[in-house]
């Protein structure tokens, strides 16, 4: 590191946990947001602020002026444009120094297949079971953590999942076969703050997994009623007959 980069990470320096060396790793690696929305937006901020040197925003969708509401990466000025564009001008203007892949598009398994391999963590910011579900069998087959959240109304919750260690992953606790039904803020709508909160957690957990510190919530599901401000954890056992890391280790 530089003078300028030691000035600037100085108070992860200052961690014991931390230090040069877990800033270094946090400086070599690549993290992968699908999803530059609600959750993406202080994701993919605090990845950026806090030095994770590549990082690629992927996200089909352009930004509309409802989103501004909650998507704080993106700026009124930038209404119609592609919002992986829009989140990497969001975050070379918070840290010039990280390298931002925007990928316009709504990636298919074998695409996601091939992101999910390059990267060190994968964050889920999406809003549909479908995408979800293709994130982690990607994330299962390359043997990558993944770091999920999700906020609809008052509602949060967050998750990582984690095959490479035996833990559940994400079809263990929302098998695909279930029928859950997708709900849109669109339509239900959500408390601004909320993703918020969820979306920052889920950029602490990469951050812990990048630099392998604390304790991850793999193997654990976090809920939030943000009404009341009230978490609830919840275990989450891996099923050993779940069809996408049943025979993972």
């Amino acid at each position: 590191m530089d003078d300028q980069q030691l000035l600037r990470y100085s108070r992860h320096i200052l961690l014991d946990e931390i230090g040069i060396e877990g800033q270094q790793r946090l400086l070599g690696a690549h993290a992968l947001v699908v999803g530059a929305g609600g959750l993406g937006s202080p994701a993919a901020m605090y990845l950026a602020s806090a030095g994770v040197g590549q990082i690629t925003l992927i996200d089909h969708d352009t930004v509309d002026l409802t989103n501004l509401q909650r998507q704080i990466l993106h700026t009124t000025a930038r209404v119609g444009q592609p919002k992986a564009e829009s989140g990497r001008a969001g975050l070379l203007a918070i840290n010039p120094e990280v390298r931002v892949h925007a990928l316009v598009e709504k990636a298919d398994a074998a695409r996601l297949l091939a992101l999910v391999g390059t990267a060190d963590v994968v964050l889920d910011c999406t809003d549909n079971f479908k995408t979800r579900h293709a994130v982690n069998r990607a994330c299962v087959a390359r043997g990558v953590p993944l770091v999920s959240g999700a906020a609809i109304r008052f509602d949060g919750q967050i998750s990582v999942f984690d095959a490479r260690h035996g833990q559940a992953c994400y079809h263990c606790l929302f098998p695909e076969d279930q029928g859950f039904e997708d709900v849109a803020c669109s339509t239900m709508g959500v408390f601004a703050p909320l993703v918020g909160v969820i979306g920052a957690m889920q950029a602490a957990e990469a951050l812990k997994c990048i630099m392998n510190i604390g304790t991850s919530l793999a193997g654990r599901l976090l809920l939030l009623d943000g009404r009341s401000m009230e978490w609830t954890a919840i275990q989450v056992a891996r099923n050993p007959a779940c069809p996408v890391c049943g025979s993972s280790t």
